[in-house]
């Protein structure tokens, strides 16, 4: 399932960087945290977009200007995305980098069905390649169209199908057929208009820095069903619970399939006067006695 947050903007002109997916991981890791459900703590089977809204750019990276910002959030168990949104409305602000943010309401999106062979565009970079500690390979180059990339991606996709438990071994035997094919139109346009697809951003793992190459791109995905339903919701590639690899299908528009979802500030705040604390005894002052004094 995939969730919109829509948050309304208090200071209209403040920024974040370009590439500001490590502040939105540290962010969701800390909502984790926050709910104290301990089976969540190491849970990484979602993935988010960048923060959506009408922004201009400077050096200093993204300005938001509209009155909302968006962040879309897709999980296939509902459990822990209703877990993340309870986080998100006991909060009457958020700061992420220089934005100030309150969460308003949600709605969630109609999923598509997928054939065995949609198009897909890149909502966030997709990151191919597991970085190593105080090594470069992270950031090599390899091209869309070569079989090496479809290989890296098939290889951590059915890694992560086969350790979420999800599906049976004659299953995941069953899913060999996979094969990433770019749209060469698009990179080759981009490349006459010396523009990039692939670039190199920062990630964190472990409180450990890496730079890791990502690619956003169009491109057509040949699988089996349950890998396309696995990879729309949980994420295609590495770190895809860091905000990258989230994908959405070509040439639709999300906003015409979208419903009311249960998680408004409204109804949360309704929520809080009916469930009032616990009443507290009130504290037993101790006295002590007074030592008698010799006349």
């Amino acid at each position: 399932m995939r969730v919109r947050i829509i948050f309304s903007l208090k200071n209209k002109g403040s920024f974040l960087p370009f590439h500001h997916q490590y502040i939105l991981a540290q962010f969701i890791k800390g909502l984790i945290v926050k709910g104290g459900e301990e089976k969540f703590y190491n849970y990484n089977y979602y993935s988010f977009s960048g923060l959506k809204g009408q922004t201009k750019v400077s050096r200093s990276g993204l300005h938001y200007y509209s009155s909302y910002v968006t962040l879309v959030l897709s999980c296939p168990e509902e459990e822990f995305i209703d877990y993340l949104l309870k986080q998100v409305f006991e909060l009457p602000k958020i700061e992420l980098g220089n934005l100030i943010i309150v969460p308003e309401f949600t709605e969630l999106e109609e999923e598509p069905e997928l054939d065995e062979a949609p198009k897909y565009l890149c909502i966030s970079p997709l990151v191919i390649i597991q970085p190593s500690f105080n090594d470069e390979s992270g950031k090599r180059f390899i091209s869309p169209d070569s079989d090496e990339f479809s290989d890296l991606l098939y290889e951590s996709t059915l890694s992560r199908m086969e350790k979420s438990g999800w599906y049976t071994p004659e299953q995941l035997t069953s899913f060999f057929k996979f094969q990433l094919v770019p749209d060469m139109v698009y990179i080759n346009r981009l490349k006459e208009q010396q523009k990039k697809f692939a670039r190199i951003y920062s990630v964190f793992d472990m409180d450990v820095k890496y730079e890791v190459r990502g690619y956003t791109f169009p491109f057509t995905l040949y699988a089996a069903k349950e890998v396309q339903d696995f990879v729309f919701r949980c994420g295609l590639g590495t770190f895809a619970h860091k905000g990258f690899g989230m994908l959405d299908i070509a040439n639709s528009n999300p906003t015409n399939r979208t419903t009311p979802y249960k998680f408004k500030r409204q109804r949360v705040e309704r929520e809080k006067v009916e469930r009032p604390e616990q009443e507290r005894p009130e504290r037993e002052k101790f006295v002590p006695d007074t030592p008698a004094t010799e006349e």
